[in-house]
């Protein structure tokens, strides 16, 4: 499983209020995704394309355990989320929804709009800039096929014939 597209970087401590904003909580996943990190780039959201990938400090995902946030991510089509650290509860629900989730300290080496190449399964993050490559544990394979089938749900619906 590979995910290749820009880097969106952000610092420590993004909680889930700012991936999924509680005013915009009775609207659509589509509507809600459109003021994902709004408060901290009102951009995001009308910029992001499929397969960027989210860089961040400590503690992504903190706060409360809404799913949604995971969820507006994975809406607005980011191939993933490389984090020094996140919050339990939103690394069960990222996987669950299918959105690859790696903890990896990249402070200070990946800039804003850095073309990336993330391979879950070799595990090895490449910096197409330079060529530099991150070593990182490779995912295990019953993750890789829950993220390759979609998400939690999608994976028993396909093991149940639905």
């Amino acid at each position: 499983m590979i995910v290749e597209g820009s880097a969106w970087v952000f610092g420590d401590g993004i909680d889930t209020d700012v991936l999924a904003p509680g005013y915009a909580m009775k609207k659509s996943p589509e509507g809600l995704a459109q003021h994902c990190l709004e408060a901290i780039n009102p951009d995001f959201a009308k910029l992001v394309k499929p397969g960027d990938i989210v860089v961040a400090g400590a503690n992504f995902g903190l706060g409360s355990s809404r799913e949604q946030a995971a969820m507006a991510l994975a809406t607005l089509g980011v191939g993933a989320v490389l984090a020094k650290s996140f919050a339990r509860i939103f690394y069960r629900n990222a996987i669950n929804i299918g959105l690859p989730v790696v903890a990896i300290d990249l402070t200070g080496e990946v800039a804003a709009g850095e073309l990336l190449r993330l391979d879950l399964e070799q595990g090895v993050l490449a910096q197409q800039k330079d060529g530099f490559e991150h070593k990182l544990q490779p995912m295990p394979s019953h993750i890789i096929d829950i993220l390759s089938a979609g998400g939690l749900m999608a994976q028993l619906k396909q093991k149940m014939g639905r």
